[in-house]
């Protein structure tokens, strides 16, 4: 069955290039005829892993295309993912699959509302790339991926083939604590590193800012039942801090290439929960407020 996927950014790469190049029949879905074309002129897919560019063919078609769809992975980013599937809706039937790989939480939400009854599957992954440039993407890191479904706690049949392409990952029954995870740790760390315009390790210099989040988002994470996910999280995020201490978080190296953000599915949606369950968070709301006006004065979207 082929893997249509959604993004040809670093995960969807990432991804379409080791199932291509594993032997599975991949097909790309791009925004419009002129990323289509950008894409042909492009050649295909690059990969540079360990300092060697692999380039892979990969069919291409726009959203618009007629062709039903079975399998889609989605990996463009959650701001993007409602509006994309509202446009692949018709391309879909009741039995197909849709594995929604986005960073935060709310878009998977929405996405598997909007289709309902078809089978939606969250995904989280630890993977570490990056895109150089125009269909040229960098796997910086091995990670791993998590996959489950909320509402369906059996695994699909085509686990398989991820393990044949290489991409280390598990089936779990607790996705949304994976999801919860992630976003609290991506929430300690993404924020202050574009209020401060540093690298991860440079957050070591503000232990204390990055103490007062730990704190508040596991007092968030116990609120949200979600108590696995909350152990040990100022541990883990220090951890991150010191094995990431080079890089440049995902957010801030979308401010600094003046990109809109994730803000709403990462922050955003830790104060909106807050919020509903009537936490008073200070500092994480203090922190989104000085973050909205950081976006809005270099004339980034706050939303």
């Amino acid at each position: 069955m082929t893997w249509h996927v959604l993004g040809a950014g670093s995960l969807g790469t990432l991804w379409a290039v080791r199932l291509a190049r594993a032997g599975h029949p991949v097909q790309l879905i791009l925004r419009d005829q002129a990323r289509l074309e950008s894409y042909q002129q492009a050649g295909g897919l690059s990969l540079l892993e360990n300092g060697q560019r692999h380039l892979q063919s990969i069919a291409a078609q726009t959203i618009d295309a007629q062709q039903p769809i079975q399998r889609l992975l989605v990996t463009c980013k959650a701001y993007d993912a409602v509006a994309a599937m509202r446009a692949l809706t018709p391309r879909l039937s009741t039995t197909s699959e849709v594995i929604l790989l986005q960073n935060g939480l709310g878009s998977q939400q929405q996405i598997a509302e909007l289709l309902a009854p078809i089978r939606c599957i969250f995904a989280s992954s630890t993977e570490g790339a990056f895109r150089q440039s125009d269909f040229c993407v960098v796997f910086a890191g091995a990670g791993h991926t998590w996959l489950g479904d909320p509402h369906n706690p059996a695994p699909p049949a085509w686990l398989s083939e991820l393990a044949s392409a290489g991409i280390s990952h598990q089936w779990t029954t607790e996705i949304l604590a994976q999801l919860w995870r992630k976003l609290a740790i991506n929430c300690a760390i993404n924020p202050l590193t574009v209020l401060h315009d540093c690298r991860n390790g440079e957050l070591r210099n503000y232990p204390s800012e990055v103490s007062q989040l730990c704190s508040e988002l596991t007092s968030l994470l116990h609120a949200c039942g979600q108590a696995q996910a909350a152990g040990e999280l100022q541990h883990e995020v220090l951890r991150i801090i010191e094995a990431t201490a080079a890089n440049y978080s995902s957010m801030q190296q979308d401010v600094s290439r003046q990109q809109r953000t994730e803000i709403s599915y990462l922050l955003g949606h830790a104060c909106a929960e807050a919020s509903r369950q009537q936490l008073p968070l200070p500092y994480l709301q203090a922190l989104h407020s000085r973050l909205i006006k950081h976006l809005q004065a270099r004339g980034l979207p706050s939303n």
